[in-house]
């Protein structure tokens, strides 16, 4: 029996179409039964229908029974509506085995859904981006991406490894058991102080962000710094940063003297360059899992299925 995915939009409006149709087309395309939203193209100012239309498609999300909810596409409208999310619904759909998947301003339905209930999302692909490639018709989906899909979709998803930028120095990092959390940066930060930032100390963090300058980018790592959040845990992990410019005015200071500094802060491993973010190759992370970790010079391994 083909899997069930149902696709709604929490979130900013679509506003690429053709991106819609084509992740529609290469889902049924891989075997999927796919169920669209009936407000999932309904638009309302910035957004994908006013609060009520997307909280009203956030709950037929949790009662669609479907193997996957994959959101449209991300932007913003998340943050707006979390004090009026069902997070039982939601738990309990996870728990029938409804997997919620998303990246960027889902991010923020993830933390709360974390913090409220302990249940586990995946960060991952959006439709238009992921399986439609947004705003380039002649790219196909990334098939790293849509092999740790398939393996999440089949219960096969257990990991990921890959190789950092630089060689973290000293001796190898080996962490046990500690809860995967994270997502966009700007969306988590701006969730600090809120009920809907979880409270978790050990974790693996990840983090990512589109659009932001590396200074922006270090201020608010410095707010994550100063909050005592990432002394916390027991490593940071640097996903990918992307779709900025640095201008004259930088005088080399760029992405590479975040990282250095951030490391300079924290006695925490700050490991770079997983394969997540605003980028067609990147892997799907369970958000609220546990995992291990094994990082050595370049070579990093993150486990959680077993």
């Amino acid at each position: 029996m083909s899997k069930h995915i149902y696709i709604y939009s929490p979130s900013g409006a679509v506003r690429d179409k053709q991106a819609f149709k084509r992740g529609i087309k290469r889902l049924q395309a891989l075997g999927f039964e796919v169920e669209v939203d009936q407000d999932a193209l309904s638009s309302h100012m910035r957004f994908a229908g006013d609060d009520d239309v997307r909280l009203a498609a956030i709950q037929r999300a949790a009662a669609s029974g479907a193997d996957v909810a994959m959101i449209s596409r991300g932007g913003y409208g998340l943050t707006r509506i979390l004090g009026r999310i069902r997070y039982a619904a939601i738990a309990k759909a996870i728990e029938r085995g409804t997997q919620f998947v998303g990246i960027s301003d889902f991010t923020a339905f993830q933390l709360a859904v974390l913090a409220k209930t302990g249940a586990t999302t995946w960060a991952g692909p959006a439709l238009c981006e992921g399986f439609g490639v947004g705003g380039a018709p002649d790219l196909v989906p990334d098939d790293i991406m849509e092999d740790c899909f398939l393996d999440m979709v089949g219960g096969q998803g257990e990991g990921t490894g890959w190789r950092q930028n630089l060689a973290l120095p000293g001796k190898p990092v080996v962490i046990h058991h500690a809860p995967v959390w994270g997502g966009n940066l700007s969306v988590l930060v701006s969730l600090l102080g809120t009920p809907y930032f979880p409270s978790i100390k050990g974790g693996i963090m990840f983090l990512e962000d589109v659009g932001e300058h590396p200074y922006q980018i270090e201020r608010m790592l410095t707010q994550l710094l100063h909050s005592g959040v990432l002394a916390q845990q027991k490593a940071i992990v640097l996903g990918q940063f992307t779709g900025f410019s640095l201008t004259a005015h930088d005088k080399g200071f760029k992405l590479g003297t975040v990282v250095a500094w951030l490391q300079a802060q924290l006695k925490v491993p700050v490991i770079t360059n997983l394969p997540y973010g605003h980028v067609q190759t990147k892997v799907l992370l369970p958000v609220g899992k546990h995992a291990d970790l094994v990082a050595e010079g370049k070579d990093v391994m993150m486990v959680w299925g077993h």
